[in-house]
């Protein structure tokens, strides 16, 4: 294959390999900037120059042929090093610059992260950011983020991860909804009280905790646990909890300030009903550590590669300050 030939063919590779991860011609097309039309005819170009099929598709899914697939094992490598090396030397000079797509959960990205980026933007003028707040984990490399901000307890292979600060899930609960129900004095209480579920895929739910019984030795206890009312937000479910629905398991950074409870703490039985505190939360059951749930420690995560690009790097950095106290 001549040089002529080869230079005619590199932006189709490119675009193959970018459709590799993505899994969809839309995708493909939003994270290099073109139609969608345009990446349909530009790989119908590459196999007429090829002279096999490499891409096959269903109303559903985008795969490749065997030939496609060894075409992008065999230049992903190349492409990459080049698009490092470039936006290596790009950063060499003047300020950061360039566009961070982030992803971020919803409550957390209200709460914490917007309210920061402000200053963020006055300080790297050259940087533009689109911050996407979803509860759903979302897949970097296939719909295109630069950056996810996620609790978690372990982290894929394929993402680099920066520890932006620890993180706890708390269970607490309205001192009204505890005067009329209860206190749960352990964690088997917990399946005859009405709990605020988060919604998630799977089967019946439950809670799992563990607490500390000296001298290395931990005791661990699973609770089946149900209730009226299930949504997949955290700020939501923190305001059933306040108005009294029921207890909740919340992560730290939207459960705020609570009261410390414990197994025999009672909550006072003076005002209830309207003229109680609806805005306030006590922790149930404060000796048990929920886990399972909500991860140990809030990271940014983006996707593998030897050097992120500089606009990232910025952006990681000043995360971890907002972050550095934690909650």
């Amino acid at each position: 294959m001549s040089a002529r030939q080869i230079a005619a063919v590199v932006g189709d590779l490119h675009l193959l390999t970018i459709l590799a991860e993505t899994r969809s011609f839309t995708q493909t097309a939003r994270h290099l900037g073109i139609s969608k039309a345009s990446v349909s005819m530009r790989i119908k170009d590459l196999e007429r120059a090829v002279g096999l099929s490499l891409v096959r598709r269903t109303t559903r899914s985008i795969t490749l042929t065997q030939a496609g697939q060894q075409l992008v094992d065999d230049t992903r490598g190349s492409f990459a090093r080049i698009e490092q090396s470039f936006s290596g030397a790009r950063d060499l000079i003047g300020a950061p610059r360039g566009l961070v797509r982030v992803s971020a959960p919803v409550a957390l990205g209200r709460q914490a992260i917007a309210p920061s980026l402000p200053a963020f933007l006055r300080q790297f003028p050259e940087i533009r950011l689109e911050l996407d707040l979803s509860d759903r984990f979302v897949n970097l490399v296939q719909e295109g983020y630069d950056l996810a901000v996620r609790h978690a307890t372990a982290i894929p292979e394929s993402y680099v991860a920066t520890v932006l600060c620890e993180s706890k899930a708390l269970l607490v609960a309205s001192p009204d909804y505890l005067r009329r129900r209860g206190t749960p004095e352990s964690p088997q209480d917990l399946a005859r009280h009405e709990c605020l579920l988060y919604l998630r895929d799977g089967g019946a739910p439950s809670w799992s905790f563990v607490r500390s019984l000296g001298r290395g030795r931990v005791e661990e206890v699973s609770v089946p646990v149900s209730g009226s009312f299930k949504a997949n937000n955290s700020e939501v479910l923190r305001t059933a909890v306040t108005e009294g629905l029921g207890i909740a398991l919340l992560p730290d950074f939207s459960a705020g300030t609570v009261s410390r409870g414990g197994p025999g703490d009672r909550v006072p039985s003076s005002r209830a009903g309207a003229d109680a505190e609806p805005s306030r939360m006590v922790r149930v059951l404060s000796e048990w550590k929920p886990v399972g749930f909500f991860g140990e420690r809030l990271y940014a995560l983006r996707p593998w590669a030897p050097r992120a690009p500089r606009a990232a790097q910025c952006l990681i950095k000043h995360l971890s300050e907002v972050f550095a106290g934690g909650f």
